[in-house]
């Protein structure tokens, strides 16, 4: 078993780049919660916010993968603790150093309870001047698509910060173009929206300029987790307020590096492993 979860990654690598992490989130009280505080603890993430569920197993994703690289999930997360978040016992102090909120659309699609949670922390992190980032992480295995349309409709419009994959980008706007879809996904809102596109790199669009990023040639083992770290390279570059075209060249880099070991963190990247590659 491996240490996983879209947002717990995304803690992972973002406190591996630098960055002061934190993770909210539910467990059960099991070997598996273990694993990921264990891991958190080890990684340097504050998990001061994790909580842990009684009666509840800790949410548990199975991934099949065929010759070709892509992936099928099999996901135990509905009714684990994941959904499972005391609303009540989040702790409003944790969000006062809280600079960026990150959000992924499987956190929405658990239950209501995991979206009214979802809720809550942006108008925690809102209020004290936090920006929202939003990986949009579509998952039809766990929400229909005009459902998560929906769903996902007012993180949008509350995100700074959007970075769906180049499907993602297509379903949430109706443009195949991914220039075209980056610019109406800002039109919602968002300062800046980075379109994943694999191995062919990444096109990051704001109001005033539109960079393509090309892919990294490396040798891919497992690709579970590399939306991930790109999206915590972005937020990143945009705490050194770095120009878009080197946010990026960095990011692209730090999610090519993320499939080049098999596990969904083993591969996250450290500072040096990323300027190495670039």
């Amino acid at each position: 078993p491996f240490p996983s979860g879209a947002p717990a990654i995304f803690a992972v690598a973002a406190a591996r780049l630098g960055l002061d992490s934190g993770f909210i989130g539910a467990v059960g009280a099991d070997a598996f919660a273990r694993l990921l505080q264990e891991r958190f603890r080890q990684e340097g993430v504050d998990a001061t916010q994790l909580q842990s569920v009684p009666g509840y197993a800790t949410a548990v994703a199975f991934v099949a993968y065929a010759g070709d690289g892509s992936r099928e999930f099999v996901f135990h997360l509905r009714h684990a603790a994941a959904g499972a978040v005391a609303i009540d016992a989040l702790e409003p102090a944790f969000f006062d150093r809280v600079q960026w909120l990150h959000l992924s659309g499987s956190t929405l699609a658990l239950n209501e309870n995991s979206r009214e949670a979802a809720r809550r922390v942006l108008s925690l992190a809102q209020a004290r001047g936090g920006l929202l980032s939003f990986d949009p992480n579509f998952r039809p295995e766990l929400l229909a698509q005009a459902e998560a349309l929906t769903i996902f409709e007012p993180f949008l419009e509350a995100a700074a910060l959007i970075l769906p994959t180049a499907a993602e980008a297509q379903l949430l706007t109706g443009f195949e173009d991914a220039e075209a879809a980056g610019r109406a996904l800002l039109a919602r809102g968002a300062r800046l929206v980075g379109i994943k596109r694999g191995a062919a790199g990444a096109i990051f669009c704001t109001a005033d300029e539109v960079v393509r990023a090309p892919g990294y040639a490396v040798a891919e083992v497992d690709a579970t987790g590399a939306g991930d770290c790109f999206n915590a390279a972005c937020v990143w570059g945009l705490q050194q307020g770095w120009a878009l075209e080197k946010i990026a060249r960095f990011a692209t880099a730090a999610g090519a590096l993320a499939v080049t070991r098999q596990g969904p963190m083993e591969g996250v990247p450290t500072m040096a492993s990323v300027l190495k590659l670039l």
